[in-house]
């Protein structure tokens, strides 16, 4: 079954993350979301990719649409890849559901004018409303798919 949307994650050693996510946008995407994070990797590891592996990681997680992915794959690899000073790795997953995301548009919000697939909304509504609201607007959770 193909997705609209893929979750790039690219693991990268601690303070690369703004490389990634520089290569990213450069690619199209629109923003990702850094944790911090500690490897586990021994020194098997480190001998099979004949690398030293710094436990300290940043992983960098973006939603793309997977008309992107392939490019910001590519990007990724070539920036952030096993063999640059991120020594970072890679890989996708499709996602289901998505919501408190906007499609990109061709025409404005707002206009009249419908975007290319027949759709007035730039908000894709794929989550049902909960009795507080919709998901974009529940002021509890903070702001939906906004990414840091």
């Amino acid at each position: 079954m193909q997705t609209q949307y893929e979750v790039i994650f690219c693991i990268v050693n601690a303070g690369f993350s703004d490389v990634v996510m520089d290569a990213a946008k450069e690619a199209g995407a629109r923003g990702g979301t850094v944790i911090h994070a500690r490897g586990t990797a021994n020194k098997e590891a480190e001998q099979f990719f004949h690398i030293t592996i710094q436990p300290d990681k940043d992983v960098v997680m973006i939603l793309v649409s997977n008309k992107i992915k392939d490019a910001v794959l590519h990007a990724l690899y070539n920036r952030a890849g096993l063999r640059t000073a991120g020594q970072g790795i890679v890989f996708s997953l499709p996602v289901n559901d998505v919501a408190g995301v906007e499609k990109p548009q061709a025409v404005q919000p707002g206009s009249g004018e419908t975007a290319a697939d027949g759709s007035s909304s730039g908000k894709i509504d794929s989550a049902p409303e909960s009795a507080g609201g919709s998901v974009e607007n529940d002021a509890a959770s903070g702001p939906a798919g906004e990414n840091s």
